[in-house]
């Protein structure tokens, strides 16, 4: 819609940005020089994103520290944590900050146009007037500070970023990360931490982290972005008059600087933790990196990301199938990393032995010069470059708003180019241009790996090899630092830091004032809409042809809504026909189908024509639980696929091709799939640790959840490790099982069919499908329905033991089964939980970087921390719960509040394939848009007294002390009295 530019900003560029369907206004603020991008477009979900060139200067973690400390309160909202006060009672879509190596971001997304521009008001204030000046405890909270109770307690340091990056140091992967870009920038920002090294940040002093905020955080030093369809003049009016008119133009700062090239590849090794007794051979990570330009050629670019998969990401490709073949480790996997200055790439190579260092780099540039002189296969180049351009004319981040990643996509180039914040945006012909470079076969991608590979000296081979108990001799080390610094206190040193506890622990638990909590913009309940979504689920029959010549009919559920011509299919077959011995065999079906070679295609062939026929295919297994107390869950191997409509045909080909024709006598294949599978299950538990924690305190308890463990929780690591120590032995047996799995599953008889999109796509596919389901039913054989039974052990506390520096801790229960019943009033009692009395006791007090709380329609309740210093502290909080209920006492306006926040997490846009999602999974429960309705209803009119009569369900589920902790030996040995089971976790 077109408006008038005020004419205290600069028009510096305007242009169509048609690739994304908006336009682009590229402004200065006259007076400051803040940078200003509009990106005005019919998208309601708008987006607001502030970012600040943040460079730092050492691993303190101040650009971290700074990014949590200035939403804890500002000049205009005097609150101590406006950031959750606004995430309790707002509609918004998005709400959050990051810190990047070089910069800052601060986004907000909301499609309540009242909301938004609270949102953005608050997120202003708190960048350039933030409470931090006037608030230490803001930095000893957030950041670190000594703790220590008495003068008799041991000294000890606590905060929250300091517990966050204890947890992130835990990761062999995290700290391969680092290790990479400290070697290939060792003097400039990139070669020190940004989030903060837990060794170092008890270095950063209070006015080093105010100074460094005045240095970075001032309208000059910042861009600022507006996406979607919001009142663009009334905007800029606004951010002149409110914010940027205040302040004077200051020079730049924080200019990043460049690399200086290497003369030759530099050479680093460094450790990382094993958990004490565990076997450090074979686990060493290999890597190698090289420094690719820039990011300002959008078009080469894009073409390192196909060369990615070409050579490196895609099943088959030839470094990685060269390194898997040669025996150099167990998985091998690297990327483009290109969100800064000087964007680099590597190849890693994980559980490898630390000897085959120099042998892994001489089989990466024998791969490379291969393909340089030979020329790279031409179906790889196609199939990555339209694998990538599907996804970005499709635009589908989930739940998170397009425009924050437009947003976040556009720092790439505008950071470091200020007369460039488009190139990112624009990148369609880019695509058609190298499109043309593969098919005339121009020698482009080959003259690529020449120029930035193999002729690049700026490169680093790092390895970072395990050692066992490592982290228990680095946690003794820092007791014994410790205790020697208070040994050398004075008392009144000694008393200072006391003092300061107690006092740090008064203002934590004082509450905001009524003045304070006024001060912020709220909505109304009357803002909020009684409507819902309707949900669309058009039942059909579709005729197909039995194994006998009979006519069959499969169940489709068809799910209308625009879809910009992209076909959303998504197909459950039972898997209640197994037998619980083959769980694991099951779930490496996942890992196994399209990436073993079929009667028709190698599994790289297959796997260039998926990508090139269509927008991805993935192969899941879930359960779903029924609502109705009796019932049993349902278990279901789902084949999910994206495509174009006129391409429908031939992906539906493929996935046929894959789920009838695989090859499973491929014995050198199939291990290799098991090994990397195996080499990545337990980075994937500890990273969603609280996750994994959760799932195995309900595995005691809940079948459905026991299946999740045995498939790809705590049980399923096990199994995994047990199967790859014996696999020559256990092959024929594991590949008769697969063989008997794929014939028992994929039968149509009781599939459920879900297909997306709009009417004339739906219209279009349907026809496909019979002849798709007619092939099905041609080789399948009938499974013995209702087969899988799992039986819980019951409630038991265990304790899972890993190598980490911090702690998981979950509690599951299920108030179901002690005769409550499902409201939705449950939902505002999840957001006072999780934003509340779990914020305050476990984030705020206790520490840990997150918490949270959740309760379903099938009567789990669940409760979690997440890289978390505290263990039984942790666990008393949550018995202590039910007592917090029953005194819980808030007045119209707080529970207003908290009303508005459980509305917006019903709310959240969704993309067409979560859409059919949502759809398909209430069609399956029988969830009406009445059923819906009603319990948006029993949320928009929770009082207290709702909230203080589901006190005795809290209870009757935490008094049964299902808890899971995974974490730190130190710390579950420390409390090992608590648990019924202590062990390490794989």
């Amino acid at each position: 819609m077109p408006f008038n530019i005020p004419e205290t900003y600069e028009l510096i560029e305007r242009k169509e940005l048609s690739d994304i369907h908006a336009e682009g206004i590229f402004l200065r603020h006259k007076k400051t020089a803040a940078r200003i991008l509009l990106l005005p477009c019919a998208d309601e979900n708008k987006v607001f994103n502030i970012v600040f060139r943040t460079p730092p200067s050492d691993s303190t973690g101040v650009a971290h520290i700074n990014e949590h400390c200035v939403l804890c309160g500002s000049e205009k909202y005097p609150l101590k944590d406006p950031f959750v006060e606004l995430a309790k009672g707002s509609l918004n879509t998005f709400l959050n900050a990051m810190t990047y190596p070089d910069k800052t971001m601060y986004p907000i997304a909301s499609t309540n146009d009242k909301d938004f521009r609270n949102l953005t008001d608050v997120y202003l204030d708190a960048v350039f007037y933030p409470n931090t000046y006037r608030e230490k405890h803001i930095f000893e909270q957030e950041g670190w500070s000594y703790h220590m109770d008495s003068p008799d307690d041991p000294l000890t340091v606590s905060g929250v970023v300091y517990n966050e990056m204890k947890g992130a140091f835990s990761s062999p992967d995290e700290v391969l990360e680092r290790e990479i870009m400290n070697a290939l920038f060792p003097d400039t920002a990139y070669g020190v931490e940004s989030g903060g090294d837990p060794d170092c940040i008890p270095d950063l002093t209070y006015e080093g982290f105010l100074d460094f905020h005045r240095k970075y955080y001032h309208p000059s030093n910042s861009y600022i972005m507006i996406y979607g369809n919001a009142d663009m003049e009334d905007f800029l009016l606004y951010l002149d008059r409110e914010y940027l008119s205040a302040f004077e133009k200051e020079e730049e700062r924080g200019v990043i600087a460049r690399q200086e090239a290497f003369t030759s590849p530099v050479i680093r090794e460094s450790v990382y933790p094993l958990a004490a007794g565990e076997d450090p051979s074979g686990k060493a990570f290999h890597s190698y990196s090289a420094v690719l330009g820039d990011r300002s050629d959008m078009r080469e670019s894009i073409a390192i990301d196909v060369l990615d998969y070409a050579l490196l990401s895609s099943p088959g490709a030839p470094i990685r199938q060269r390194l898997i073949d040669e025996g150099i480790g167990e998985d091998v996997y690297g990327g483009y990393s290109d969100g800064i200055l000087q964007p680099y790439y590597s190849v890693i190579c994980k559980n490898a032995k630390t000897e085959d260092r120099d042998r892994f780099r001489e089989i990466i540039r024998d791969v490379l010069t291969e393909c340089a002189e030979n020329g790279i296969d031409k179906k790889a180049l196609l199939a990555g470059l339209n694998n990538m351009e599907f996804s970005f004319r499709e635009g589908d981040f989930g739940t998170i708003p397009k425009g924050l990643m437009y947003t976040i996509n556009v720092m790439d180039t505008w950071l470091y180019n200020d007369s460039d914040p488009f190139t990112p945006l624009c990148q369609l012909d880019a695509f058609a241009s190298l499109r043309r470079e593969i098919e005339e076969d121009t020698g482009y991608f080959e003259a690529l790996i020449r120029r930035l590979f193999l002729g690049n000296p700026h490169a680093a081979l790092v390895t970072i090899r395990p050692e066992s108990g490592l982290q228990e001799r680095r946690d003794a080390e820092l007791v014994k630092t410790l205790a020697e610094k208070k040994d050398a206190m004075s008392a009144e040193e000694i008393g200072s830091i006391v003092e300061n506890t107690k006092a740090l622990t008064a203002w934590q638990m004082t509450e905001d004032t009524k003045e304070a909590l006024a001060s912020l913009p709220r909505l109304k309940r009357s803002d909020l809409k009684r409507e819902v979504r309707k949900l669309s689920n058009i039942e059909e029959k579709i005729p197909y042809t039995e194994k006998d010549g009979s006519e069959g009919a499969a169940l489709a559920v068809l799910h209308e809504t625009e879809s910009n011509g992209i076909v959303y299919f998504h197909f459950l077959f039972p898997a209640d026909g197994v037998d619980a011995g083959e769980l694991t065999a099951l779930s490496l079906l996942r890992s196994i189908l399209m990436y073993m070679d079929t009667e028709a295609y190698s599994y790289g062939d297959l796997n260039h024509l998926i990508d090139s026929e269509t927008g991805g295919i993935a192969c899941d297994l879930s359960i779903i639980e029924p609502h109705v107390p009796g019932e049993r869950p349902m278990p279901y191997f789902a084949v999910k696929m994206k495509a174009l409509a006129e391409k429908a045909d031939k992906g539906l080909s493929i996935a046929e091709e894959f789920l009838l024709r695989t090859k499973l006598d491929d014995k050198k294949r199939l291990r290799e799939i098991l090994l990397e599978a195996n080499a990545n299950i337990s980075t994937a538990l500890l990273r969603a640790g609280n996750q994994t924690a959760l799932r195995r305190a309900a595995s005691c308890y809940s079948e459905a959840d026991l299946f999740r463990d045995r498939i790809a929780g705590i049980a399923f690591a096990r199994s995994l490790k047990a199967l790859a120590a014996a696999y020559d032995s256990s092959y024929e047996e594991l590949r008769k099982t697969l063989e008997s799995l794929i014939r028992r599953i994929f039968s149509p008889k009781r599939a459920i069919l879900s297909i997306t999109g709009d009417a004339k796509t739906l219209r279009c596919v349907r026809p496909l499908i019979g002849p798709f389901l007619s092939a099905l039913a041609g080789s399948s054989e009938d499974g013995e329905a209702g087969k899988l039974v799992l039986r819980p052990a019951g409630a038991k506390r265990e304790g899972m033991m890993t190598a980490g520096q911090v702690q998981y801790v979950g509690l599951s229960g299920n108030f179901a089964a002690k005769g409550y019943a499902y409201t939705g009033k449950l939902l505002v009692l999840r957001q006072i939980l999780t934003l509340g009395y779990l914020w305050e006791k476990v984030r705020v007090e206790g520490n840990a970087y997150g918490c949270g709380a959740r309760f379903d329609r099938t009567g789990k309740f669940e409760l979690h921390s997440y890289r978390d210093p505290n263990l039984g502290r942790t666990v008393d909080v949550f018995r202590a719960l039910p007592d917090f209920i029953r005194a819980f006492d808030a007045d119209e306006e707080e529970m207003t509040k908290y009303v508005i926040g459980t509305v917006s997490q019903l709310d959240v846009p969704l993309p067409p394939s979560l859409y059919g999602t949502v759809c398909l999974m209430a069609w399956i429960d029988e969830r009406t848009d009445d059923d819906r309705r009603k319990e948006r209803e029993e949320v928009l009119t929770a009082e207290s007294s709702d909230i203080r009569a589901l006190a005795d369900l809290c209870e009757a589920v935490i008094s049964e002390d299902c808890i899971c902790v995974v974490g730190s030996e130190s710390a579950i040995r420390k409390e090992e009295a608590f648990f019924t089971t202590v062990e390490k976790m794989v």
